[in-house]
């Protein structure tokens, strides 16, 4: 059966781990494994805190893309389930990304003064079985990922 759910906010820090735990609950109806709910946290994790960061600027750093100061900036979620598939799509309206495959390298970021590792996407890579990546300078981007969760039965401490 395929289920589906829809997640907007505010591009605030402090929406990070709401939306961290919105996935991860909705993911739990697959009955993940812990391994593979951490997996889903840690991914939601990355892509949400690059449309904080990379999509629209913090304000705590004073530097903030005009639709974050009118209250503009919007992050949306859409998370979907087909038999024990998870996909989850991130998508922000922000600056864009110019160069998708430079952004994607390890290691390498657009915001050195910010101390930022550059490892996001390759954490979303590692942690998620399919990563896809849209974006259109000046319109935003796009991170859609899949999880593929083992087939696993509760088994019981009693057994």
């Amino acid at each position: 059966m395929k289920n589906s759910a829809n997640i907007k906010f505010l591009s605030l820090s402090q929406n990070e781990s709401f939306a961290r735990n919105a996935v991860a609950a909705f993911a739990l109806c697959l009955n993940p494994s812990l391994g593979e709910l951490s997996d889903i946290k840690t991914a939601v994790s990355e892509a949400v805190t690059n449309c904080i960061i990379h999509g629209y600027g913090m304000p705590e750093e004073g530097r903030l893309d005009s639709r974050l100061a009118e209250g503009n900036s919007r992050i949306y979620i859409t998370c979907t389930t087909k038999g024990k598939e998870l996909q989850v799509e991130i998508r922000d309206y922000g600056v864009g990304i110019a160069d998708i495959k430079k952004a994607m390298e390890p290691l390498y970021t657009s915001k050195p003064e910010l101390e930022r590792s550059g490892m996001g996407f390759a954490f979303m890579e590692a942690f998620m079985d399919q990563l896809f990546v849209e974006s259109t300078p000046g319109k935003g981007t796009c991170v859609r990922m899949i999880k593929n969760l083992a087939d696993t039965k509760m088994q019981s401490v009693w057994e």
